[in-house]
């Protein structure tokens, strides 16, 4: 068995987001998954089932499985084309907790049809302001319960440095911080959290994007944006309002990075 390892959200090697792709020929129980997961130890592993029209996919960190993750698709997709599996230029459907997902080449890009979650205004509980040093511009909740920090400028999202024991305390899922882009190549800058679910930092991620396309749509008056994922890594994110409501496009590159062979896969 062979795991591979991609680079997402990137068209340069060590930089974007590394997913970790198994591919199984039927599907297998969630301790496997999740004990190889551990072993990998990336922010997340995708397991696909492959020989079906409709891929069932999963998803899990070092410390448990998530409904949805959009660097692993995009690293899956990647790989079904590029190792042959998948025909090129043939849309690809997967079938996630999160509902059906699809991805299609545009060009050199994956771009991959997400659900988009609207957010609204709340209040920041304590550990979110001990996170952001104060009141931040605007504070929302999205319905995938992720929360939503809107700060006055690229500056604050780069200079925060947050306590991660204290933030996994807060009553969300996640912490995504946005704000507008300085440079002229991207449109909004973001950083994600999400210590409880065992990734401190995530450095590039699709599932934000989620969430930060509606806002900044309607915040911009525009349908198609650029996202720039300022962690270390780095990563770019292509984002575009789809026909279907309640449902984004979300668009990046990834390179194949190396693979690996599992010598004890039972």
């Amino acid at each position: 068995m062979k795991i591979y390892q991609v680079d997402s959200f990137t068209r340069a090697p060590f930089a974007g987001n590394p997913a970790a792709v198994c591919f199984l020929e039927e599907a297998r129980d969630e301790a496997w998954m999740q004990a190889i997961a551990s072993e990998i130890n990336l922010s997340e592993t995708a397991f696909c089932v492959i020989g079906q029209a409709l891929h069932p996919i999963r998803y899990f960190t070092p410390e448990i499985e998530v409904p949805l993750c959009g660097h692993a698709t995009l690293a899956t997709a990647h790989l079904l084309w590029e190792l042959g599996i998948v025909a090129p230029a043939t849309a690809i459907r997967f079938r996630a907790e999160a509902g059906e997902l699809q991805a299609e080449q545009r060009g050199e890009r994956v771009a991959m049809n997400f659900p988009a979650y609207s957010s609204r205004t709340a209040e920041p509980p304590a550990e979110i302001l001990e996170v952001l040093g104060g009141l931040p511009a605007e504070y929302r909740i999205a319905e995938n319960g992720d929360a939503l920090a809107v700060l006055e400028s690229e500056e604050a999202v780069w200079a925060l440095a947050p306590d991660f024991r204290r933030l996994a305390t807060a009553p969300v899922e996640a912490l995504c911080v946005t704000a507008p882009a300085r440079s002229t190549d991207a449109d909004f800058v973001s950083r994600y959290f999400a210590p409880r679910a065992g990734i401190n930092e995530d450095p590039v991620t699709g599932v934000a994007h989620c969430i930060m396309a509606p806002y900044w749509f309607e915040r911009l008056g525009r349908t198609s944006l650029v996202g720039r994922q300022i962690s270390l890594r780095g990563g770019t994110v292509y984002v575009s309002a789809s026909d279907s409501p309640g449902r984004v496009w979300i668009e990046g590159n990834a390179i194949t990075i190396f693979h690996i062979e599992v010598l004890r896969p039972d």
